[in-house]
């Protein structure tokens, strides 16, 4: 509870004693590009082989005649649109983002460049953490939708090419009963999970104190902790929207 409350606080130090808004614009479009412009090959080719192992999966659990081969793709469809595309993302990004914000943040800690922009007046949370907070709120959405074109085209390649679904089959199920409510979902899931992912890695990383080997160790508690903040996150959405 403890850490949970300076969590909070450490939140509300970012709108506090602020930079004017140019220098966040500058900063939050830098951190865009790190963030979602050097995910993009991760998340391409991950979103693109769990879309071909989910339609092989489904076709080899769909095994009786009265079930229609198109049921493949609308399976592959709902699952990634509903859970793939934005959680399984999120969790691969709270790898690779979350461990970097955390890992720059406790280098400038201990190498006492936050202090430095403390001693200059400046409020570094809100300096340091505030853009990178926006930028993954504006980029995680992005990949969230890339990763669910991908995931689904994936699917397609894979069962056309293997003749697990015919391309009409396989285009008439992600047709088929779609619910665009799903989409507004998994958007909402992808903001969600951005920001537990960009303040939970700031907050660890802000907060380290020693050495190399602390700054390691914030690292690793930072992606753990937002991979377990996605899950819990992620049922507290579906029970709210659904």
């Amino acid at each position: 509870m403890r850490s949970l409350g300076k969590y909070v606080i450490f939140i509300g130090t970012l709108f506090k004693k602020m930079e004017t808004l140019g220098t966040y614009v500058k900063r939050t479009l830098d951190e865009a590009i790190v963030i979602g412009i050097n995910s993009l090959v991760l998340v391409t080719i991950v979103s693109t082989f769990i879309g071909a192992v989910t339609t092989v999966q489904t076709a080899e659990n769909l095994v009786s005649p009265f079930i229609q081969d198109f049921i493949i793709s609308t399976v592959v469809r709902d699952m990634t649109v509903f859970e793939l595309a934005p959680t399984i993302t999120s969790i691969v990004l709270a790898g690779k983002v979350g461990s970097s914000i955390a890992g720059e943040l406790g280098t400038m800690r201990i190498t006492e460049q936050v202090d430095a922009l403390e001693v200059m007046g400046i409020n570094s949370a809100s300096y340091l953490v505030l853009p990178k907070i926006v930028a993954a709120m504006l980029m995680f959405p992005m990949l969230c939708v890339l990763a669910g074109f991908l995931s689904i085209y994936g699917g397609f390649l894979v069962g056309t090419l293997t003749n697990i679904v015919s391309g009409e089959d396989y285009v008439y199920g992600l047709r088929f009963d779609f619910r665009q409510y799903f989409i507004f979902i998994a958007l909402v899931k992808s903001l969600v999970f951005a920001f537990l992912v960009s303040s939970i890695a700031s907050y660890k990383g802000f907060f380290t104190k020693g050495g190399a080997l602390e700054v390691g160790q914030a690292s690793t508690s930072a992606v753990t902790n937002s991979c377990i903040a996605i899950l819990l996150a992620d049922y507290m959405v579906v029970e709210i929207l659904l």
